[in-house]
């Protein structure tokens, strides 16, 4: 739904096709105020901003960022799109997303570590009792 004298629009579903997710996900983002299109009657009208922060929003979720996370970044920018503190803001929230998951990492590993140890000896104690049984 382009408009050759303009910047291009989109649609709820030429937006929900190109990033494979539902028109209700679209809506929910601007319910929570993270993008703001325009309206023609009930219809909504997507420009490319909205494009591109729908791009950022799953993005930051592929990254484990919160909504709330991802909606301080775009007021921040909206403040002043040159500033440092939004670049600041995402230094200190990759920081913590890398501790969070290094911890989840850990964690799996040493889980993974456990159950090799039960499955040896679960395999460890299957074997004496098949030879058992055949002796």
């Amino acid at each position: 739904m382009s408009n050759p004298q303009s910047e291009p629009t989109y649609t709820i579903g030429e937006l929900a096709r190109e990033f494979a997710i539902t028109p209700r996900s679209i809506r929910f983002y601007e319910e929570q105020g993270l993008i703001s299109p325009a309206r023609t009657g009930q219809n909504r009208i997507y420009c490319n901003k909205d494009r591109v922060r729908l791009k950022l929003i799953l993005r930051g979720k592929r990254l484990g960022f919160s909504l709330a996370e991802v909606k301080n970044l775009f007021e921040l920018y909206d403040t002043n799109p040159d500033s440092a503190v939004q670049l600041e803001t995402m230094l200190q929230l990759t920081e913590q997303k890398r501790a969070v998951l290094t911890q989840q990492l850990e964690d799996i590993t040493m889980l993974m570590q456990e159950l090799d140890d039960v499955e040896a000896r679960c395999q460890e104690e299957l074997s004496e009792l098949k030879r058992g049984n055949i002796a």
